[in-house]
């Protein structure tokens, strides 16, 4: 057996050690995640200083450019190893956190199905069924109240409609009468009219004024006679 193997049978040993909870498991791997990066982030600031020694000393020293560039190979090997176990660790914490979260959706279902089980215990089908027809049957009896309502109601509407258009047609009269009767007049004037002068029939003044016109003056046709 690997001296690994002992190691962690010899850490199982103890039976009454509890096992963690999956919160504290989940935080201790992140924990873990936080420490890796950090040392992931050291060896590779370690790495640019040894190829930036490497360089420096070149051809001129080259037993301290030889070993710088050694133990840049040792912090690669280093950060390879520590790349591989945080792919494995974060495998191993999505793994957790499933199994937690199905855990817990399990858990969750196993609660409702025993409230349902609980409110169901209290149930009677045939109890449901007979108050669902009654209140099918309130429902029924609701909707023909609200139709009899609804309908209308003729309380001596037996009338002619002849009879109550001519009474409608002798009101439409009687106030057109009145509206006629308001009307006002214009006032016709008081004083009378003035006289017209008196002319002698059978001659018009426009035959008097040709007469006149033809007929020459005495004084002009004595003069002509001399």
């Amino acid at each position: 057996m690997s001296k690994l193997g002992k190691f962690f049978k010899g850490g199982g040993s103890s039976k009454s050690r509890a096992a963690p909870s999956p919160q504290e498991a989940l935080a201790r791997l992140r924990e873990t995640e936080e420490m890796l990066g950090k040392k992931q982030e050291y060896l590779e600031n370690r790495i640019q200083r040894e190829i930036a020694l490497a360089k420096k000393h070149g051809t001129q020293n080259k037993r301290a450019a030889l070993q710088a560039l050694k133990r840049k190979k040792r912090f690669e090997k280093q950060l390879t190893q520590i790349d591989g176990t945080l792919s494995t660790i974060e495998f191993q914490r999505e793994a957790l956190e499933n199994s937690h979260t199905n855990t817990e959706v399990l858990r969750n279902m196993g609660f409702a199905a025993k409230a349902m089980k609980s409110v169901h215990e209290n149930m009677d089908l045939n109890k449901i069924d007979d108050l669902m027809q009654e209140i099918t049957e309130q429902q029924d009896i609701a909707q023909e109240i609200s139709e009899a309502f609804s309908q209308r109601v003729g309380f001596g509407d037996d009338f002619d409609e002849d009879e109550l258009m001519a009474e409608l047609e002798e009101l439409e009269q009687e106030e057109l009468n009145k509206k006629m009767t308001n009307i006002r007049l214009p006032n016709v004037p008081s004083s009378s009219l003035p006289a017209q002068p008196d002319r002698k029939p059978g001659m018009s003044s426009t035959a008097r004024r040709s007469r006149a016109g033809l007929l020459p003056n005495s004084t002009t046709c004595g003069q002509r006679v001399a």
